[in-house]
C-alpha cells in the first residue's frame, strides 16, 4: 500500500517548468504594454524623419526641445498649476475630511454624494466647466461678460489673453483659463484626496483628541501638533499622487482649454500630445516623453523614500 502511495505520488509531482509557465502570461503581456513600448521611445528619441528614411541625430531632439521656448513656456505654466492645484485640492481635502469625521447625521450619504466627481469621466468634466463659461451660452457669461459686475468689458474667460509676467518670462499671474483649469483639476481631484485624509484621520484613537482637550489645547493646536504629524504619511503619498496626476493628466486640459487662451494652460503633458499629434513631431515627442517619464520615476522614488522615513519614526 505504501508503495502504490509512494508511485501515485511521483506521478503527481508538480514539472519544476510550472511556474514558468504560470508567469509567461503576465510576463509577456508586461513586455507588450510597457518594455517595448519604452524601448521604441528611447530609440524613437534618438532618430529624425528624413524622405530616405528614419536616421540616427543623437541627442538633438534633446537640444532642440531644451532651446524651444514652448518647452520653456509650457515648464513656468506646469509649476504655476501644480503648486495651485496641489495647494487648493490638499486644503479643500483636509477640510472635508475634518468634517466628515466629525459625527454627523446622513455622513454615509455625504461620502456617496462627494465621491461623484472622480467617477464622471475627465472629458466630461472639462467639457462640463467648459459650458460654464462659454461665451453667449455658458451658465455663468452673463455675468462674467456684463461690464457692470467687471468693467471694462466683462470676462472672457477662455478668450482673455495672460497678464503681463510679474517676473521676466516666468508665467505669473495665471490666466483666467489657468484658474478656471485649477478649479476643474481640483473639484476632480478632490473626493480621492478627502478619502484618503479621511481614512488616516479615522484610525487616530479618539482618546489622543480627548486627552488634548483636557489638557486646554484649542482646536488649531490640535490639527497643528497632533492631527497633522501622525498623519504625515498619508499627507505626503497624497501630495506626490497629485503631483503625478497634475503633471500627466491631459484630458481636461484638452476639454476645457485645449491649451489656450493661446498658449497659456499648455502644460508639459499637453505639450507632448501637441508635439505628437498636432505637430506630427514624434522624435521631439519621443524625448519629451522620456524626460516626463525619468520626473516621474524621481518623483515615485522620493514618495517611497519619504514614507519609509515617516514609518520609521
Amino acid at each position: 500500500m505504501a508503495l502504490k502511495l509512494a508511485r501515485l505520488g511521483k506521478q503527481k509531482k508538480i514539472p519544476d517548468s510550472l511556474p514558468f509557465w504560470l508567469l509567461l502570461p503576465t510576463v509577456l503581456i508586461l513586455f507588450i504594454v510597457q518594455i517595448y513600448p519604452t524601448v521604441y521611445t528611447a530609440w524613437l528619441s534618438l532618430q529624425e524623419r528624413k524622405p530616405t528614411g528614419w536616421i540616427y541625430v543623437g541627442t538633438k531632439n534633446f537640444e532642440r526641445l531644451f532651446r524651444s521656448s514652448l518647452f520653456n513656456e509650457s515648464v513656468g505654466h506646469t509649476i504655476v498649476f501644480l503648486v495651485s492645484f496641489i495647494a487648493l485640492t490638499m486644503l479643500l481635502g483636509f477640510l472635508t475630511a475634518l468634517l466628515l469625521n466629525q459625527k454627523i447625521r446622513f455622513v454615509g450619504f455625504y461620502l456617496s454624494l462627494i465621491f461623484i466627481p472622480w467617477v464622471i469621466s475627465t472629458i466630461i468634466s472639462g467639457q462640463a466647466f467648459r459650458l460654464l463659461v462659454t461665451p453667449d451660452y455658458g451658465v455663468f457669461a452673463g455675468i462674467l461678460q456684463d461690464p457692470a459686475l467687471f468693467p471694462p468689458n466683462g470676462i472672457s474667460v477662455l478668450t482673455d489673453a495672460r497678464p503681463s509676467p510679474w517676473f521676466g518670462s516666468f508665467p505669473f499671474p495665471p490666466s483666467k483659463g489657468m484658474i478656471l483649469l485649477v478649479i476643474a483639476s481640483t473639484w476632480r481631484s478632490l473626493p480621492f484626496t478627502a478619502l484618503l485624509i479621511l481614512a488616516s484621520l479615522q484610525m487616530i484613537p479618539t482618546e489622543i483628541i480627548e486627552s488634548s482637550r483636557i489638557d486646554g489645547a484649542n482646536g488649531w493646536q490640535i490639527i497643528r501638533f497632533i492631527l497633522v504629524p501622525i498623519i504625515l504619511p498619508t499627507l505626503v503619498v497624497t501630495i506626490f499622487n497629485l503631483i503625478l496626476t497634475g503633471m500627466n493628466g491631459v484630458a481636461i486640459i484638452i476639454s476645457l482649454t485645449g491649451g489656450g487662451p493661446g498658449t497659456s494652460t499648455q502644460i508639459i503633458s499637453y505639450l507632448l500630445y501637441s508635439l505628437g499629434w498636432g505637430q506630427i513631431q514624434f522624435s521631439q515627442a519621443a524625448a519629451l516623453g522620456l524626460i516626463i517619464a525619468v520626473v516621474n520615476w524621481i518623483l515615485i522614488l522620493a514618495t517611497l523614500r519619504l514614507t519609509k522615513v515617516e514609518e520609521a519614526r
